[in-house]
Parts: C-alpha cells; structure tokens; sequence
C-alpha cells in the first residue's frame, strides 16, 4: 500500500525515539510470553493478567488482551468432541460369563479388564488394568504412547 506521504514527513518520524509506552508494553510481552510458555501454553489472558499483578506488574486485562492478540497468542480451549460416532455398526458385546458374581471358587478362573485414556498435558495416558477377583489385585501399570 502505497501512502501520499512526504520524504521528510517520513525520515521524521522513522528517526523519533521510541515512546516509554511502546517500551513498557514491548517488556511486558516477554514477560507475557515467559509466562504463557511456562503454563504450558495454556493461559489465557486473565490468568496471565493475575499471574503479572503477582510478579508486581501494574497492568489491566484490556491491555494485556492487546498484547496477546497482537502477537498471536491464544488461551487452549476445551477439549473438543469428534463429529459423528452416532450411526454406524454397533459394538460387539461380549458375554457375560461372570454374570456379576465376582467370588469366584478358585484362584485364576475368571480376571476382570478396563481400559481408559486419561489426557494430559504431555499426551495421551492409556491405562490398562487386569484384576483377579479372586484376590482384588491390580495387575498391570500405566503406559505412555
């Protein structure tokens, strides 16, 4: 974009020193940068507000929102569910050998499974536990992948 401005108009004002406000605000963002690193890339910018006013930053939301969102950086949002999952074949049930009588007559006959994803920071957490009703033991450890 081409501007009708004057050569002098502009050497002018490339050579006035940078204002004490543009300096305050370009300090306080590597301060605000460190500090969303440091959560994990997490905070938002009321939290990042609260966690300056405890390094003894004087600074509101409103400003510290600006400078967020001038340099692009973004709170993570909530979780998100996968579209779909509604129609399709349905799961294979298996049978109920048990038939919710969990005391069984000997050691090792029967052994109960669960699987679940816990999801954290790092990744994902894939726990799998085997029980034998017999004793109530866990067997078995979490696995990262």
């Amino acid at each position: 974009m081409v501007m009708d401005v004057h050569p002098s108009g502009y050497y002018a004002w490339k050579t006035q020193p940078i204002s004490d406000k543009v300096r305050d605000d370009q300090r306080l963002l590597g301060l605000l940068k460190q500090a969303w690193l440091e959560s994990g890339c997490v905070y938002g910018y009321r939290k990042l507000t609260l966690d300056m006013r405890d390094l003894g930053e004087r600074c509101g939301k409103h400003r510290v929102a600006r400078l967020l969102r001038r340099e692009g950086i973004r709170s993570q949002m909530g979780y998100r569910r996968r579209a779909g999952g509604r129609g399709g074949k349905s799961a294979v049930v298996a049978p109920n050998h048990l038939n919710r009588q969990f005391t069984p007559d000997g050691v090792n006959q029967s052994w109960v499974t669960d699987i679940t994803y816990i999801r954290t920071h790092e990744g994902w957490l894939y726990l799998g536990v085997v029980l034998a009703p017999s004793h109530w033991l866990v067997h078995g450890q979490p696995h990262r992948h």
